[in-house]
């Protein structure tokens, strides 16, 4: 699967901090869960458009 965030925009949101190179890994595997999770909703509820409430 592609990355599905973008490196620079999170060591930005966490401004001061220093961020591990194995955290962009996990981070990434948490929201490609996620997204599996909302397109799993979506379809159990006869839709194919994703919404925020299928988070």
């Amino acid at each position: 699967m592609a990355d599905l965030i973008v490196k620079a925009a999170v060591k930005e949101a966490l401004d001061d901090k220093n961020v591990a190179s194995d955290f962009y890994d996990a981070l990434d595997d948490e929201v490609a869960g996620l997204l599996e999770h909302a397109a799993r909703r979506a379809e159990e509820n006869d839709r194919k458009t994703v919404q925020p409430r299928d988070l």
